[in-house]
């Protein structure tokens, strides 16, 4: 059996683990709990991180190399278009052309829904000017399959509200949207724990993105390793098959054509 590939665009990775870097209490800890993690993928809030901007001070890339790692600026804390937009420009500038971004545009600060209206303002936006978009989205299978039809290389369903660790609120809109997808499904925001990372592999998503439930763990390093597990645990049991799930009981040890 060949390795199982996850492909982004003209991208390819092994892991399926995507990981953010906020609200750790240090950039050590940030680089132990990356490690830990297994990720080859992370996402940088640019309007809250310095990775260049101001350089007199500590930058996210010391510890993160974009040599080891694939940096996935984000447009976290942008509530309209034209920021988002700025954001990612800016972005590309600080990575010397590096046109892989993960477009949000939020509706509110209270639920840190998306504002679907700007997402797709935005990411029409940032096609037409050569990024290729990972883009999150509320859990509504029509909007994912127009965000893929616009062009954007995956798309990133919530399964709850960004930081709440609810785990996957309404996983049939989640089976829909993979159902319906030509490219890949990362589960964005909501997953507090490894069981919820894998409930999502296992209902076919291609990968999951978190931050708030590794870094604010007791111990950040081991909910990583421990995500890690989750991830490989979950997509293994859907590549696997799970068996049908039955209203009664069926002996594990069939009797039938049995010798007494």
């Amino acid at each position: 059996m060949g390795a199982d590939i996850l492909r982004i665009g003209e991208h390819e990775f092994l892991s399926r683990l995507l990981v953010g870097t906020g609200k750790y209490k240090d950039l050590e800890q940030t680089r132990l709990a990356i490690e830990a993690s297994g990720t080859e993928i992370v996402t940088i809030a640019v309007r809250r991180s310095n990775i260049g901007q101001s350089a007199h001070e500590p930058s996210l890339l010391d510890v993160i190399s974009p040599h080891k790692y694939t940096i996935l600026p984000n447009t976290a804390g942008c509530y309209t278009a034209g920021d988002a937009v700025r954001t990612c420009r800016l972005a590309r500038e600080l990575l010397d052309g590096h046109d892989l971004v993960k477009l949000e545009v939020l509706g509110d600060e209270k639920t840190l829904f998306p504002d679907i209206t700007a997402t797709l303002e935005a990411a029409e936006l940032l096609l037409r000017d050569g990024f290729n978009i990972m883009v999150y989205t509320n859990d509504d299978p029509i909007i994912a399959k127009r965000l893929e039809e616009m062009g954007c290389v995956a798309v990133m369903p919530l399964a709850a509200p960004i930081g709440s660790g609810l785990g996957i609120r309404n996983p049939y809109n989640i089976l829909e949207i993979v159902d319906g997808a030509e490219v890949p499904v990362i589960v964005d925001a909501g997953v507090g724990t490894a069981s919820d990372a894998a409930v999502a592999m296992e209902l076919g998503c291609d990968g999951v993105l978190m931050n708030t439930a590794i870094a604010t763990a007791d111990n950040p390093i081991l909910m990583a390793s421990a995500m890690r597990k989750g991830i490989e645990a979950g997509r293994e049991a859907f590549l696997a098959g799970r068996m049908p799930r039955k209203r009664y009981a069926s002996a594990s040890s069939p009797i039938d054509g049995a010798f007494f």
